[in-house]
């Protein structure tokens, strides 16, 4: 019997037809609107209802005629690697006032458009309510000027109104993230890396300034993200006194043998009176009171611009996808909702609610209760600033707690980008928490092998941008060394043990646990980190290392269809790594733009390889002349990646011609991306903090004891 399809269930009871929807961009730009924009439109029409763009945002709702245009499939094809947003935004005086409103009401209602899905900050969310609030209202004012007819207001009774938020600042309270801001997190290190290498040479301390007029969040995670020796948010201004502290802190760096200081500062940044910060007043400091040579970097709109990151294509889509199933399931009754990031999923909060908690923190910092505003933030904000002071600022040694316990860090497996980060958090957590912390190279292999040896805080200095594993790595389990690795763990009074690595470190820890009824000694905590591009790791939505090789596929990709803008009609067959795990591959296939992905955990055959070369050729009688197809490198041990392409050579004869490139090592190397060094650095930390608790718990008469069952 054949199994239901399992799309067909999720749509069968979702209908758009008979409904329109219009979507617009307001405010300030951000990276990923296109893919909020792109999904939104292909939604609404899957589901059959009508779709149009509205452009240049509120301004052009009020003067409508061209403005407001109708959208189809292709309308909205190679918008996802385009920065900024191709429908326009503007800010609009006019909507501000009823007079406006009553013109973009009567441009709504003549199309038919009851469903407003608007993409923007908290102003832009805020006139949208303010809109739909008012539309029984305008509808009747337009009936009484004779501009529509009565009927129409009771075919066009309620306005429904979705949010999207479109910031870079990250500044909208409910949300972990905002569109744009991943990407422009990436402007920022891209910078903060380079200059790192300069700075190096001559020695020289750096100020750098970075957006975020009422929101620190840049600063906070670029300084978290690049090892920053100080920074400066609006939320949490520094204690009277702080110029003394920075510039001691700056000094012991230097003669901790560090070359380079690099200061993070918020637009927006202030001190306990509300004095603004800026960066010739950090410059003149350190001049004056050290006497290094610095200089002042201000990024201004650099960080607007650019492609969208994976992360920002990714989360906008699932955004837009949400927001229109929003739309549809709305009732005249329901109220206005913003689409919002919990953890790893979309969510749908009131709007009202979120805008005015955000507007509270503003109120709280002009109120001076700064331990409030960053609450307000969010949980993610607060983890961020909580993990940025435990790292970034050394205890003296006669504050440090005497713990006495002995942790060892090792990672296993495949290198991937954000290891380093992680090891450093764990090192200076550990080290804070008053641990002894043992540094093994090269995995179990090096384990078993005796290259052990105590790690100091200064010796991680720098490893948060550093891609691959500094430390070494190995695949080699250990359950062929098991008595070697109980022998070293009893020579160097091992009591706890991090292993950082990807399903090889899963399996290594389950090798462990199970000796334990041999080897007392590996009757210890024990904690594993998530780190393999694969993202095959079970128990946990995403891993380390995983957010930078989705970015180079998805920089392949967008080089590779570039290619063909002068060569029409040519479709391109990419092979991702992955193992037997197609997260690479069909998450990467989202943010590419792909028109299919082949993944091992959804079986294929030679029936669903001609549908596909049948719509690619459907595609090229378009204005669309190019295709892509990713392939995960195991989906299939007969439809090799030269299997398809030599399907898709042969069958598009004449209509299309095929290329293939199989990506390789890249997808593992470059410098992680500012997701994994902040995703490394924040779960390390709680790993540390789980560890300490559990050393604490166990500790018994002398040593170390986890029961083991």
């Amino acid at each position: 019997m054949a199994q239901p399809d399992s799309k067909k269930i999720f749509f069968e009871n979702l209908s758009g037809a008979g409904k329109a929807i219009a979507v617009l961009t307001s405010g300030g730009d951000a990276q990923g609107m296109n893919a909020a924009v792109r999904a939104v439109v292909r939604m609404g029409l899957y589901v059959g209802a009508k779709v149009y763009f509205i452009h240049e945002g509120y301004q052009g709702m009020v003067d409508g005629g061209d403005n407001i245009r109708e959208a189809t499939w292709e309308s909205v094809s190679s918008m996802l690697q385009v920065g900024g947003t191709v429908i326009g935004s503007a800010r609009c005086k006019e909507f501000r006032s009823h007079e406006g409103r009553l013109k973009a009401a009567h441009n709504l209602v003549q199309r038919g458009i009851t469903n407003l899905c608007v993409i923007g900050g908290d102003g832009s969310l805020t006139g949208a309510n303010l809109f739909r609030e008012e539309w029984s209202g305008l509808l009747a004012e337009l009936v009484e000027q004779g501009l529509i007819e009565e009927d129409a207001v009771q075919k066009y009774s309620a306005l429904h109104i979705v949010g999207m938020v479109g910031s870079i600042d990250n500044d909208f309270c409910g949300t972990d993230m905002t569109i744009g801001t991943d990407s422009a997190l990436h402007r920022i290190i891209e910078v903060v890396d380079a200059i790192m290498t300069t700075a190096q040479s001559h020695q020289r301390t750096f100020v750098l300034e970075v957006m975020g007029r009422h929101c620190g969040y840049l600063a906070l995670v670029s300084a978290l993200a690049c090892g920053a020796d100080w920074v400066l948010i609006p939320e949490m201004p520094p204690e009277d006194g702080w110029e003394e502290k920075m510039c001691q802190k700056l000094s012991a760096n230097r003669a901790g043998m560090k070359r380079l200081n690099i200061i993070i500062v918020a637009e927006g940044a202030i001190d306990r009176s509300n004095k603004p910060i800026t960066t010739d007043y950090i410059k003149n400091l350190v001049v004056k009171c050290l006497g290094f040579d610095t200089r002042v970097t201000i990024l201004g709109h650099v960080q607007r611009g650019g492609t969208p990151s994976a992360f920002d294509r990714i989360l906008a889509s699932r955004m837009g996808v949400e927001a229109v199933l929003a739309l549809l399931e709305t009732t005249a009754n329901t109220p206005a909702c913003v689409v919002s990031l919990y953890g790893n999923q979309s969510v749908r909060l009131p709007l009202m609610e979120c805008v005015q908690m955000t507007q509270e923190v503003q109120k709280a910092m002009d109120q001076k209760r700064f331990e409030e505003a960053v609450k307000l933030r969010g949980r993610s904000f607060e983890n961020n600033l909580k993990t940025y002071k435990l790292l970034a600022h050394r205890k003296p040694e006669t504050e440090l707690p005497t713990s006495n316990f002995n942790v060892a860090v090792l990672n296993v497996g495949a290198p991937a980008a954000g290891m380093n980060a992680a090891v450093r958090s764990a090192v200076r957590v550990g080290i804070s928490e008053g641990h002894k912390m043992f540094a093994v190279s090269d995995g179990f292999e090096g384990f078993y092998k005796g290259q052990i040896k105590e790690i100091k805080w200064a010796d991680v200095g720098g490893w948060t941008g550093q891609g691959g594993s500094l430390l070494g790595t190995k695949r080699t389990l250990p359950a062929k060394h098991i008595d070697k690795i109980a022998e070293q763990m009893r020579m160097h009074n091992i009591n706890a043990l991090l292993v950082i690595g990807g399903f090889e470190a899963f399996e290594s820890l389950l090798q462990l646990y199970e000796a334990r009824a041999t080897y007392e000694e590996f009757c210890i905590p024990m904690c594993m980190l998530p780190a393999t591009i694969s993202n095959n790791v079970p128990g946990t939505d995403l891993s380390i290392g995983a957010d930078t090789a989705l970015n180079a596929i998805v920089e392949t990709c967008d080089r590779i269809k570039q290619s063909a803008s002068g060569t029409k009609r040519r479709v391109f067959i990419i092979e991702t790594m992955g193992g037997y795990c197609g997260y690479l591959a069909s998450v990467g296939g989202l943010a590419a733009g792909a028109d299919a992905a082949y993944i091992f955990e959804e079986p294929f055959d030679i029936r669903d390889l001609q549908a596909n070369v049948e719509h690619l050729t459907e595609k090229m009688k378009t204005s669309i002349q190019r295709g892509l197809v990713l392939r995960n490198e195991n989906c299939n041990d007969n439809y090799t990646t030269d299997f398809i392409y030599q399907l898709y050579s042969e069958e598009g004869r004449g209509v299309f011609d095929s290329r293939k490139n199989v990506l390789g090592h890249m997808q593992q190397g470059g410098a992680p991306s500012p997701f994994d060094r902040n995703f490394g650095t924040k779960i390390s930390a709680k790993a540390m903090q789980w560890i300490t608790k559990k050393l604490t718990e166990t500790f018994r008469q002398g040593e170390v004891h986890v029961w083991c069952c």
